[in-house]
């Protein structure tokens, strides 16, 4: 039988997706694997598994291997390095689980490259050895690069950031991050990026960070990661312990993702306009669930499944532009009110609170400890229609503001049952104002549309 290259190249990627267990059980069985997946380092003067620093042998495999763009294959083996560069085309494929760079200390970073473009990391461990690095860095840190890619990779026991990026395009995919000294992957000023299939647990910062200078385009997809405790290390107000968050990134897509236990928000849009939160699955957060905050102008928050919160969904600020969103079709149960750091006027227990310009339709809200839907807050209220929830078991179903200057609100065919103190109650700020507002005595409020709702 004829075997290709092509061949043996794919049979090759399709064991180290598997594990490759039999084919790296020793350095004579690898040989042939690594010598497939590209140029092997053990040729080029490097030695895994030595106690001694690799550092000078790794550098200068690098280096040659980018020259060409010939991929540096890295057996199975642990490589003590301090801070290596990475040069355009260089690229870097171990076997998963196997190849792992310890860091040794002696930089800023691990892996830095910067204005290198077609740079890629496959299969590698890095293991930062909880090595304090300066601030703004990450154990991978890239800067001004194009087509970059972090695939199949493990990152563990970084000392600050896992990966940084600064204005890169590319992907970062598949990869696994433990025990974070602060947050496992930060980007700022991305230039095309996919965030996609990475597991994240343990982080004492932020776990994904989509973050712009300025306001403008950033158009990042967060896809399907799984995300688990993370922990706001350095306390504040919500700046940290959040699953993902996007800060002046516009146009950003956070769908798919799965989070559970973190200090504040599962899902942060901080003056993001146009993010779409859609179809994740976010269970015991201790802040807002889902949330569009700030300057932002359109965010659909829709189809995601909420279980254990302090607040669930927001779209909010209009003091400050936040304006324009949607909140359909979210289940979210079990809204209890114990917000980690409230302000003195702070209340949870919310299953959606929104404030101008805000469709909120076909939600399903069960167990809301204070509210089921708040809309308004004093004056910023306009222009909502709330149709066609469900609300079962709440102190209030739904907080309208009738504050004066608040503007128009529409409720109309929802259910509203298991209400303690009332189905549609009207409010300035948390204070309540009115009964219970039939469609008769919100005829008061001429700025409210109520009717044909079902309340028991």
């Amino acid at each position: 039988m004829d075997v290709s290259r092509r061949h043996l190249l794919n049979t090759s990627a399709t064991a180290l997706a598997a594990g490759a267990a039999g084919a790296v059980a020793t350095p004579a069985s690898a040989a042939p694997l690594m010598s497939a997946l590209g140029r092997d380092a053990t040729q080029l003067g490097v030695r895994p598994g030595s106690p001694d620093d690799q550092t000078r042998a790794l550098q200068r495999a690098v280096d040659d291997t980018a020259r060409t763009g010939t991929p540096l294959a890295l057996p199975p083996g642990v490589y003590r390095t301090r801070a290596l560069r990475l040069p355009a085309n260089a690229h870097l494929v171990g076997v998963r689980g196997a190849t792992r760079l310890e860091f040794a200390g002696g930089g800023p970073s691990l892996l830095t490259s910067e204005g290198a473009s077609n740079v890629s990391l496959t299969a590698l461990t890095l293991d930062g050895s909880l090595i304090g690095l300066p601030s703004r860095r990450g154990l991978f840190h890239c800067e001004n690069g194009r087509e970059v890619r972090v695939v199949d990779c493990e990152f563990i026991d970084s000392g600050a950031n896992a990966i940084w990026f600064d204005q890169v395009s590319g992907e970062v995919r598949n990869n696994i991050f433990r025990n974070t000294a602060t947050t496992a992957f930060t980007s700022f000023d991305a230039q095309g990026l996919l965030v996609a299939q990475n597991t994240i647990l343990g982080t004492r910062s932020n776990g994904i960070e989509i973050i712009r200078h300025q306001m403008g385009d950033d158009g990042t997809l967060v896809i399907d990661n799984r995300l688990e405790d993370i922990v706001a290390g350095p306390g504040g107000s919500g700046q940290y312990g959040n699953a993902i968050n996007a800060y002046r990134a516009a146009n950003v897509i956070v769908r798919g993702n799965r989070i559970r236990n973190c200090d504040f928000s599962a899902i942060r849009g901080n003056s993001a306009s146009n993010i779409q939160i859609v179809g994740n699955s976010v269970t015991d957060v201790r802040e807002v669930a889902l949330y569009s905050e700030f300057g932002f102008e359109g965010a659909i928050i829709a189809n995601n499944v909420v279980d254990m919160c302090a607040i669930g969904a927001v779209a909010a600020n209009f003091n400050e532009g936040g304006r324009i969103a949607v909140v359909q079709g979210n289940i979210l149960r079990n809204v209890f009110n114990r917000r980690k750091n409230p302000a003195p006027d702070d209340r949870s227990g919310i299953a959606i609170s929104v404030e101008a310009d805000v469709s909120v339709t076909g939600n399903v809200i069960e167990n809301a400890e204070s509210f089921g839907i708040y809309a308004g807050w004093g004056r910023y209220l306009r222009d909502v229609a709330i149709t066609g929830n469900v609300i079962r078991t709440a102190d209030v179903g739904i907080a309208l503001s009738v504050a004066p200057g608040a503007g128009p609100a529409l409720v109309h065919s929802n259910i509203i049952d298991n209400v303690k103190t009332g189905g549609v109650i009207g409010f300035d700020h948390y204070t309540r104002v009115t009964g219970e507002l039939t469609p008769d005595v919100a005829a008061k409020h001429p700025q409210l549309s109520i009717g044909s709702n079902l309340i028991r």
